[in-house]
C-alpha cells in the first residue's frame, strides 16, 4: 500500500538509473545486454513530478514510455555489501523514465551522455512512496503499463538482469548513497512512442496506479524583442555612447 508520509520528490538528492536491465528490452531496441556490470546513467533531481503533465520540448519527437520499481535508499552507504544492500532500502516507488529515443539515438550516434534525453523537465514521474514493509518480494513484482487503455508493458521484476542488492553494491562502490536517493532499476520489454493527447497508466502488482496525461509543449508564440547594445568609444577623451536597434525574432 502506498503512503503519502514520506515526499519521495522532498527528500530525493540525486536519481541514480539503470538501463538494459531487462534482457528483452535491450533486444527490442537493438542494443547489447550488458554484461559484468549494470549501464548506469544519472536523472536530474528537478525531472520529478507527482502530479500533471509529461511534456518534452518543443520540436522533440518520439517520446518513449519506460515502466520501473524505483528504490528509496534509507540511509547513507558506501561500498555496500550485496548482503547487507536490502537494509539500506527504504522503500519504493513505481516511476516512468520517459525517454526521448530520437535524441538519445542522436546522441549515442555522436558518444555524447544520455541526459538531455533522460533529463528533461516532468521525465520522471512518480507514485506515492511505497514502504518497504508494504513489499513481501520485491524480486517477484508484476510491473504493468497502459496507453489509452490499450496494455504495452508487462512485466516482472523477476527478469531483472541485475537484482536491487547487485545494484546497490554497484553504485555504492562508486557513488555514496544518502537517504532520500532514487535508484530506477531498469524497464522491461514494451517500451512505445506516445503521442499528443495519449493518457499513460501503470501499476505495481495491487500496490499502487499512477496516471499521467502526455502533451506536446506549445511554440512560444512568434514575438519580437527590440533592445539596444552600447559601445563605448573613446575619441579626444570623452566616451561617447553608440546606441544600435537589433531585433530578434524567435
Amino acid at each position: 500500500m502506498a503512503s503519502q508520509s514520506i515526499k519521495v520528490q522532498s527528500i530525493c538528492r540525486n536519481i541514480i538509473a539503470v538501463g538494459r536491465n531487462y534482457t528483452e528490452h535491450a533486444k527490442e531496441l537493438g542494443n547489447p545486454v550488458p554484461k559484468g556490470n549494470p549501464l548506469v546513467f544519472g536523472k536530474p533531481v528537478s525531472s520529478i513530478i507527482t502530479e500533471g503533465e509529461i511534456q518534452i520540448p518543443h520540436g522533440w519527437k518520439e517520446l518513449h514510455h519506460e515502466v520501473e520499481l524505483g528504490v528509496v535508499v534509507g540511509k547513507p552507504g558506501k561500498f555496500i555489501k550485496k548482503e547487507n544492500a536490502m537494509d539500506y532500502v527504504l522503500g519504493y516507488v513505481l516511476v516512468l523514465d520517459m525517454t526521448a529515443r530520437g535524441i538519445q539515438e542522436q546522441l549515442k550516434k555522436q558518444g555524447y551522455p544520455w541526459l538531455l534525453a533522460k533529463g528533461f523537465d516532468t521525465s520522471c514521474p512518480i507514485s506515492d512512496f511505497i514502504p518497504k514493509s508494504a513489499v513481501s518480494d520485491v524480486n517477484n513484482l508484476n510491473l504493468k503499463l497502459t496507453v489509452n487503455g490499450d496494455v504495452k508493458q508487462n512485466g516482472n521484476t523477476k527478469d531483472m538482469i541485475f537484482k536491487l542488492p547487485d545494484l546497490l553494491s554497484y553504485i555504492s562502490s562508486y557513488f555514496k548513497l544518502e537517504y532520500g536517493d532514487l535508484i530506477l532499476t531498469g524497464t522491461p520489454s514494451g517500451v512505445s512512442a506516445v503521442k499528443h493527447g495519449d493518457v499513460i497508466e501503470a501499476s505495481l502488482d495491487d500496490i499502487v496506479k499512477i496516471k499521467f496525461p502526455f502533451r506536446l509543449k506549445e511554440r512560444n508564440m512568434f514575438c519580437k524583442i527590440q533592445y539596444k547594445v552600447a559601445s563605448n568609444i573613446k575619441f579626444n577623451k570623452i566616451f561617447v555612447v553608440s546606441l544600435t536597434k537589433i531585433n530578434i525574432n524567435f
